[in-house]
């Protein structure tokens, strides 16, 4: 039984195709709005829902010492189209699950476009929705039109907060000298012997190494805008030579670090530094280069790069670049179901409220998607518990601020900082003490478990409320 009024989602990325999918299959009717291809982003490459912009990642599938993949299991057990067409169009990634980017985003669409309880209008909503729409999510993202973001601006009374995110370059993998170069996912992690080798590993000596960051720091950059000159950098996504220049050895303790890797050439010379380059599709034709985003100009990025040992004849699908992230100080402007307390029938998901990383935007969808269906359908709108991922990210978006402390509310993976605390076991089960790494990891296994059976509980209760 559907309900006669639609909820209308504004944007088709990841958190605004998750809400259409949580609200159509609790049994609401949807109008999903996508402004591509009518209008292009400086980001976008395809008119593909839910495209992936920046990396392929979706981070580590570690459900028990890792917060983010916990964040991946509570959104499996909740029915998420996102981690379903994910964990169907994976590539090799160690421990991690990174995606094929095209196959995922065309899944992800049909899979839309299938659905009986959707509908998808390719326009631009300019500006606020109209009055009469009862029930919106606005899941923008962070490259939200001027004129929606003008108006969510004057509407709350709150100057928006942005910040720079930039993207890593893709290369062609026949174009990558292997006689130099070899396959091994740091510490070998992975459960086969295709995830142990999913990373393509360039080493640099010392000189090597140096003469890199002088070119780094001496390449011509993109000019900012004057608007955009005191928007800072997400500390996850810095471009590499932004790095380089907080210190010389700053990337080789960063994306460059040579630790948990062998040179399979010369096993007994420990690289100073190492290049790590991810598969990006299925066909294992593309690789992206990690924690490689840059501002670097076109013209100098493909010789820099080529100073890279093996990378000498690399052939780039995209270079490097850099767009601006806009997001809400969701504190002050959002209550704790996600509606804007200026105007509640508007709801926002996504990056836009403050959360950073693909399934941190997802997860937010999700929840949107939820709420805004129980409300048109008559049914309890219940948060899940702050114990859960998805509940410690809903805090940190509706109450994750300091009081009086300008710019205190930032963007945020997912991590266990956002959980309340929980009491670690102090022995293993053979009664001996518990010290050093492993009490940590015992702590984050307590707190996964804990909130794996919350989430549970959750579903299960919603579950009765729609029967």
């Amino acid at each position: 039984m559907t309900h006669t009024t639609p909820i209308h989602i504004v944007g088709g990325g990841m958190a605004g195709c998750e809400a259409a999918w949580q609200a159509a299959e609790a049994g609401a009717r949807v109008v999903l709005h996508e402004m591509r291809p009518v209008r292009k982003t400086e980001a976008h490459q395809t008119d593909s829902l839910a495209e992936l912009v920046c990396s392929n990642s979706f981070r580590s599938d570690d459900a028990s010492t890792n917060a983010v993949g916990l964040l991946h299991e509570e959104m499996r057990r909740a029915n998420s189209l996102i981690m379903a067409m994910g964990d169907r169009h994976q590539v090799p990634a160690g421990g991690a699950l990174a995606v094929d980017r095209d196959a995922f985003a065309q899944a992800v669409t049909a899979a839309i476009e299938a659905h009986p309880n959707i509908e998808i209008v390719r326009e631009e909503i300019a500006g606020l929705p109209p009055e009469d729409w009862d029930s919106v999510i606005v899941a923008t993202g962070p490259l939200t039109s001027p004129a929606l973001g003008e108006a969510v601006h004057a509407l709350t009374g709150e100057g928006e907060l942005a910040f720079f995110d930039a993207i890593a370059p893709i290369l062609y993998a026949d174009s990558i000298n292997m006689d130099v170069a070899w396959k091994q996912s740091r510490y070998d992690k992975g459960d086969t012997e295709e995830d142990k080798a999913a990373y393509i590993n360039c080493p640099m000596d010392k000189d090597q190494y140096e003469a890199f960051i002088d070119a780094l720091l001496a390449a011509e950059k993109t000019e900012f805008k004057d608007w955009e000159k005191d928007t800072p950098y997400f500390d996850a996504c810095l471009p590499i030579e932004v790095m380089a220049e907080r210190g010389r050895e700053t990337l080789r303790h960063g994306p460059m670090k040579p630790r948990g890797l062998t040179n399979a050439h010369d096993p007994d010379v420990k690289p100073y530094a190492v290049v790590q380059l991810r598969q990006d599709n299925a066909l294992g034709s593309l690789f992206n280069m990690v924690g490689f985003q840059t501002k670097m100009k076109y013209g100098v990025q493909t010789d820099i790069f080529k100073m890279i040992p093996g990378l000498e004849d690399a052939r780039f699908a995209r270079l490097g670049g850099i767009h601006r992230n806009t997001f809400l100080h969701s504190p002050r402007v959002l209550d704790g179901v996600m509606r804007l307390k200026a105007r509640p029938s508007l709801r926002f998901a996504g990056q836009i409220t403050g959360v950073e990383g693909y399934v941190e935007s997802a997860s937010m969808g999700l929840l949107a998607g939820r709420f805004a269906a129980a409300e048109k359908l008559g049914l309890p709108v219940t948060p899940p518990p702050p114990t859960t991922a998805l509940g410690a990210l809903l805090t940190h978006i509706t109450t994750g601020h300091v009081p009086g402390k300008k710019g205190a509310f930032q963007p945020m993976n997912v991590n266990f900082g956002l959980f309340p605390d929980i009491e670690a076991p102090k022995t293993d089960a053979e009664g001996k003490r518990i010290r050093g790494k492993a009490k940590s990891n015992a702590k984050k296994m307590a707190q996964s478990a804990r909130a794996l059976a919350d989430i549970d509980a959750w579903l299960d209760r919603r579950a009765e409320a729609a029967e």
